[in-house]
């Protein structure tokens, strides 16, 4: 059953289209992949989804429209955006950034949970909880941007980026970190600009080029086919 359907939105800042027709769906329990070139309409995308901008279209969340909601109802109904550049509180400390995730909930021991299980993914995080999140490599704070997000018990979560600027060691470590994230029950949209990253996560991938969908395959489909490879990987 689809979690998340988006029939046909648009876009606008401005006079400027940025989404311009995008239809797409991801099931529940599914890990799908968004990728395309800078200004493709991906971020712009996740921010439609997540209510921070007005939106032209249809966008369901358990077959319910989340057109009209506020951004705080959509958090509510475990719709949970980990931003670009993780956005994070730089002047607060890693257990506060965490605590700042949970803000909505009351579930106590859930939080407690979670909590254990974010320091279980990304144990440098437990190690550096007292540290002021600032002062962290950009490996580490990409780990803490994750870990707020699974504070906020999403039921979606969607990625914006999470491997830019990273080391390999840190990206191979994240990209481990996701599926795991992925195998405990979220179901995971991905949004990433690099290709070759993308299609060893997730099942299925949208391409989108100037805000519209240009191309939908599985990642088995998209490897096998040599000439939709090399406009897929033009990307990369």
């Amino acid at each position: 059953m689809e979690l998340l359907e988006v029939r046909d939105i648009r876009v606008y800042y401005a006079k400027a289209v940025a989404v311009d027709g995008i239809s797409l769906s991801v099931k529940s329990s599914e890990l799908v992949g968004v990728v395309g070139p800078n200004g493709a309409g991906k971020t712009t995308l996740l921010r439609a989804i997540s209510g921070v901008v007005d939106v032209e279209g249809v966008i369901l969340f358990n077959q319910e429209s989340i057109v009209q909601c506020q951004p705080n109802e959509i958090v509510r109904l475990g719709i949970i955006h980990c931003p670009e550049r993780r956005q994070l509180f730089t002047e607060f400390t890693v257990s506060e950034n965490l605590e700042m995730g949970a803000f909505l909930r009351k579930d106590k021991e859930g939080i407690r949970r979670d909590l254990d299980y974010v320091y279980r993914i990304f144990p440098i995080l437990k190690a550096r909880e007292k540290q002021v999140s600032g002062t962290l490599s950009g490996g580490e704070q990409q780990m803490l941007a994750i870990g707020r997000s699974i504070m906020s018990k999403p039921k979606l979560l969607m990625m914006d980026e999470p491997f830019i600027g990273l080391s390999p060691v840190s990206r191979k470590f994240l990209v481990d970190s996701i599926k795991e994230i992925w195998k405990s029950g979220i179901t995971v949209l991905l949004v990433e600009q690099d290709a070759s990253i993308a299609i060893d996560i997730v099942s299925r991938i949208y391409i989108i080029e100037r805000g519209k969908v240009r191309l939908e395959e599985s990642s088995r489909e998209l490897m096998e086919n040599e000439r939709i490879k090399e406009a897929y990987f033009q990307f990369g």
